[in-house]
């Protein structure tokens, strides 16, 4: 099995080491996290894989497998290792965000990459700004924790999607509104999301796309999505301007 590595190593019960199944403790959780953050600091896209032996008495040969019911074991799993990959983005990107502000367009970046990956992304394309601070960073200078940095001291906003679930329309409005550069990461297509009457209800605390498309419009902004696969269409039916260009980060660009 392969997959979002934070969603991999959860279904993991032991760890492949040197030739041996090693049980999953804390001590090699704590490894994975250091490996994986290493690496997502790179901007790099990372994969985790797993494994695990099925006996053939009870999976012969020919045994169908079922993806939706899953009627084959999804945890209790043996955990591989990590694999990156790297797609740099066009060298034209980064004066070309500078070029869309410059016109009074703000951009915001909307992924199904972990957090520390999108930041990465973000820098190097200029959605984050190099002078601009998260409050992540913005903790890490000054060697404090990030719950004591006053929130009003950083221009850019990186967040997790699931962190949005329980927030009301008014609080996801000021996010897009105090901060003017943001990241919204670890969204996925599968999310839900029912908006009724200019408002909306949020399935299982998780944001949608077409809810941050729809936070924008009530500040009056004219909003153009550009997404990439047609996992993004129940979003791109709620923008103004709808732009497909194959296999890219989802963006939003709107005017207030």
């Amino acid at each position: 099995m392969k997959g979002a590595p934070d969603s991999i190593i959860n279904r993991c019960s032991t760890i492949y080491i040197d030739g041996t199944d090693v049980e999953m403790n804390d001590y090699w959780r704590n490894q994975f996290n250091s490996a994986y953050l290493e690496i997502g600091k790179l901007g790099e896209r990372v994969l985790g894989f797993c494994d695990l032996h099925l006996s053939s008495s009870e999976y012969p040969y020919g045994y169908s497998f079922n993806m939706n019911e899953c009627n084959f074991p999804v945890n209790n799993l043996r955990f591989l290792g990590l694999m990156s990959m790297t797609d740099p983005p066009k060298v034209a990107v980064p004066s070309t965000i500078m070029n869309c502000r410059s016109a009074g367009i703000k951009v915001v970046m909307v992924t199904g990459d972990h957090p520390i990956i999108a930041k990465s992304i973000a820098r190097a394309t200029n959605i984050i700004s190099e002078d601009s601070e998260t409050i992540e960073d913005i903790a890490e200078r000054l060697d404090t924790f990030p719950e004591l940095v006053n929130p009003r001291n950083a221009k850019a906003f990186v967040i997790h999607g699931n962190d949005l679930g329980g927030k009301s329309s008014a609080e996801i409005d000021a996010l897009l509104r105090d901060y003017t550069e943001i990241v919204f990461a670890r969204t996925s297509p599968q999310q839900k999301a029912i908006i009724v009457e200019g408002e909306y209800n949020i399935i299982n605390k998780e944001i949608s796309r077409s809810m941050l498309c729809l936070a924008c419009q009530r500040q009056g902004a004219i909003v153009t999505m550009i997404g990439g696969s047609i996992s993004d269409s129940l979003a791109f039916r709620q923008a103004d301007v709808r732009v497909f260009m194959g296999s890219v980060i989802f963006f939003l660009f709107f005017i207030i």
